[in-house]
């Protein structure tokens, strides 16, 4: 679509000729007079919409300006510098959407205004005019020629050319440069003293390479380098500012870079320090008194109040500043970062001054240090009111009650109690289906320690947070209303830490589960008779796991526009109870499908090896940090495989797929295994049953800002589930609607034809700490028979009333 833009004095001449020209014969009638005045109204609006109608006479509109480089060689970065003389550019114009500025328009219905609804528009959606006549052309050349000296093209000449048409003008700079002049030598700071030495000894990091382009951001970068690394050295009062660049640029496009320490440089600031006396206090306020008490000396550090709260063990370990040691800025930061990760203080404080003990004969000077801590309270009770949204398609309100001890042993181990419930639904399509009111209550205790029990001393020196031991113990009892009573009883034991902001280490040493069904309904026990594959699912067992998963995370990179979230992660369970059973001879018990399953005291054990990835990207569309348009895209691949002691996975450590978070085109474990689909008849008794032992699920998602804390999105998604074993009573068909024998099994040949696919649009109330979440979405490929024929649906297929129907998901929180 084009759009044209008219002066005042040619709409007055078209809308002349259009009231003297007499009309041709088909144009005779109302309704054509009706369209001719519609076509003028429309170009009066153009040309209102265009901005030049409310430029004062005499001025001209600025539209914007082009920038243009040219030098008779190659310009190496020509694209950057460009932008970069691009954004030295003054004043912006207006903005304008497909070469229209309706913005101007609101901006003329306010002027001369107080109030009213001119107004208001105005200072909502208004922006007035810019005139070409306040752009500073000369001022716009100096700036790109700094910028210019700045990348090493020195002696460079700018022109600007301005360009009128009609009512609006332009201005275009073009930049004629020479050879940008490169890096010959670089010459560090002689001298046997400690301050160029330390320098010289930074030399091999340096920023400066010989033939590399002069540029003034690399000298600011290396400034800030040596400083950094001098900071790691002792010398705690250097400053960037007390280096100096001088530029040899008399050689033929070439420089020699001459590195200097300003003679101006403060003595203090030419040492380096060693710490003298490290004072922990760890109930300071304002109106400290602590130090008024005799200080416990632990390790050489001075440790205020007393051991009542923390002992003096548990923050030395957390603190990296050791007295008798140089100063560094790196153990400053990391003992900052360990202690505030320890989730006991408010704030921390550090801070140094000069000791009164002189320099040593070597030259290092002497600083006093203090650690300065202020507690959360010990204990606290929590109550909360939640709605609770679970990926397999339950929702309802719940509660939980928690109980926090931020010290519970004297070592900051964070132990926590709750109490937990809820009443949920699963909303689905299917008649006749048990199981989809749900009751939950239980009660649970986790200790956080905040260091690596373990027979050795592994502190993770190089590391800015703190890893901990997580020991934990719960119990859950879970009913299904119409279907079963079942309890949950646990034990955890393991590990986690971060060596990086970015990265996060997992490992469960132990995961111990006892599954129990107490109470089953006649309809569920004929259930599981019917189905062995179901009953094997839950009969009663013990779980006895270990893991490990390890997390790439750079969603906490902000300036990052690309940013990549990957979960990768490992379980093993019943391996040892399988050797300690099979080497004692323990009974053997016959299952539902008439297999032999081995016991552990008893009680049969699950056996199986699970793998789970999950990767992410997010795709920052705008160059604003802050802006919220990206495209967001998702792949989950999850397999356990039973083996040994067991031909299908626990019910709980299966998966689903469907639902809010998941293909929101489909309810939640309303699709699968494979091309299964539960019956529709209204005699048949269903179950929740639409697990598997295999995941494939993708999504992509554009989210685009519309309004303050609203968000919109479309997108897309893909997936399904399959059984590493077939189950004889989940009968899938083929597209000619004959049973194909796979019975919900994977197979590697057909599974991409097997997935299930969805897309929609939604909105987001997104207040920061709080999100609701609507997303409409429908089905455009459904991957089993359809009952009503033999031809599974594909995009172009017309489907059943319950596969059509689109679907609302309201959810709490991102999907991914």
């Amino acid at each position: 679509m084009r759009f044209y833009r008219f002066s005042p004095s040619q709409l007055k001449k078209a809308a002349d000729a259009n009231r003297q020209a007499p009309p041709l014969p088909e144009e005779r009638g109302p309704g054509n007079e009706v369209r001719r005045w519609a076509a003028l109204s429309s170009m009066l609006l153009l040309a209102a919409c265009s901005g030049t109608k409310y430029i004062p006479e005499g001025s001209k509109l600025y539209t914007g300006s082009t920038v243009k480089l040219q030098s008779e060689s190659q310009i190496p970065r020509e694209s950057e510098i460009t932008t970069e003389l691009t954004g030295v550019i003054t004043p912006k114009p207006n903005a304008s959407i497909l070469g229209q500025r309706p913005k101007i328009y609101f901006w003329h219905l306010g002027e001369g205004k107080t109030k009213g609804l001119g107004k208001w528009l105005a200072n909502k959606y208004g922006e007035k005019p810019v005139l070409l006549s306040q752009v500073d052309t000369q001022k716009v050349k100096g700036l790109m020629v700094n910028r210019l000296y700045n990348n090493g093209y020195f002696r460079p000449e700018v022109h600007s050319k301005v360009t009128v048409k009609g009512q609006a003008a332009s201005v275009d700079y073009t930049a004629t440069v020479n050879r940008p002049y490169v890096i010959k030598e670089v010459f560090f700071p002689e001298g046997d003293s400690l301050l160029p030495q330390a320098i010289r000894a930074t030399q091999a990091a340096s920023l400066l390479k010989v033939g590399d382009a002069y540029n003034l951001q690399t000298f600011t970068n290396e400034r800030l380098r040596i400083d950094a690394a001098l900071k790691n050295q002792g010398y705690y009062y250097f400053n960037p500012d007390y280096i100096l660049f001088q530029v040899d640029s008399t050689l033929n496009n070439q420089v020699n870079v001459y590195l200097k320490v300003k003679a101006k440089t403060p003595d203090k600031a030419a040492k380096p320090y060693v710490l003298n006396r490290v004072r922990l206090n760890t109930d300071y306020n304002l109106n400290d008194t602590t130090l008024a008490e005799r200080p416990i000396l632990y390790r050489g550090y001075q440790y205020y109040p007393s051991e009542e709260v923390f002992t003096a063990k548990s923050i030395t370990n957390a603190t990296f500043l050791f007295p008798d040691s140089v100063y560094r800025r790196r153990r400053q930061d990391q003992t900052l970062s360990r202690l505030m990760s320890l989730g006991t203080f408010k704030y921390v404080d550090i801070g140094f001054r000069p000791a009164r003990q002189k320099a040593d004969s070597a030259g290092y000077g002497f600083l006093n240090s203090y650690v300065r801590m202020t507690q959360v309270p010990k204990k606290s009770l929590r109550a909360e009111v939640l709605l609770v949204s679970k990926e397999n398609g339950f929702t309802g309100p719940g509660f939980r009650v928690q109980f926090r001890n931020r010290s519970a042993l004297r070592g900051a181990e964070q132990l926590l109690v709750n109490v937990t419930g809820s009443f949920e639904n699963q909303t689905r399509s299917g008649a006749n289906t048990i199981g989809l009111t749900s009751f939950e209550l239980g009660a649970d205790a986790q200790l956080q320690i905040p260091r690596l029990v373990s027979p050795f001393d592994i502190r993770l020196k190089n590391s800015d947070f703190q890893p901990r031991t997580v020991l934990g113990a719960g119990v859950k009892r879970v009913e299904r209303r119409e279907a079963f009573r079942q309890d949950v009883f646990n034990v955890n034991y393991g590990y986690t830490w971060k060596n990086r902001v970015t990265n996060e280490h997992s490992i469960s040493l132990l995961n111990a589960e006892y599954l129990r069904l107490t109470v089953q309904s006649d309809q569920f026990q004929q259930l599981l008779d019917d189905r062995p594959f179901l009953a094997n699912a839950f009969r009663q067992q013990f779980i006895l796991s270990s893991g490990y998963r390890y997390t790439y995370n750079q969603q906490a990179l902000e300036q990052r526009r690309n940013q990549i979230y990957f979960s990768g992660g490992v379980e093993l369970a019943g391996n040892l109870a399988y050797l300690f059973s099979s080497l004692t001879n323990q009974p053997r018990e016959t299952n539902a499908d008439g297999s032999q399953a081995y016991t552990l005291l008893g009680q049969q054990f699950s056996q199986y090896t699970k793998v789970d990835l999950e990767l992410r990207n997010y795709f920052r569309t705008s160059s604003n940090p802050s802006s919220g348009n990206k495209l967001a895209t998702r792949v989950l691949i999850g397999a356990g495989l039973p083996y040994q002691n067991a031909t299908v996975l626990p019910y709980l450590k299966q998966y689903g797929i469907g639902g809010p978070n998941s293909v929101r085109a489909f309810p939640a474990r309303g699709i699968g295994p494979g091309t299964y689909r539960a019956p529709a008849s209204r005699e048949a008794t269903n179950f929740y049953d639409q697990v598997g032992d295999l995941r494939f699920e993708a999504n992509a998602e554009y989210r685009q800002d519309l309004f303050p804390y609203v968000k919109g999105a479309v997108f897309v998604d893909a997936g399904n589930i399959w059984l590493v074993n077939s189950d004889p009573s989940r009968l899938t068909v083929d597209a000619e609607g004959n049973a194909d024998g796979k019975n919900g099994q994977f197979s590697p040949s057909t599974f991409l034809q097997e997935l299930a696919v969805g897309a929609g649009a939604g909105l987001r109330i997104d207040v920061q700490f709080f999100v609701i979440r609507f997303d409409y979405a429908f089905p455009l490929v459904v991957p089993y028979a359809n009952p009503n024929g033999s031809i599974r649906p594909s995009l172009n297929q017309t489907f059943s009333n319950d596969d059509n129907a689109g679907r609302l998901n309201i959810a709490i929180g991102y999907p991914f």
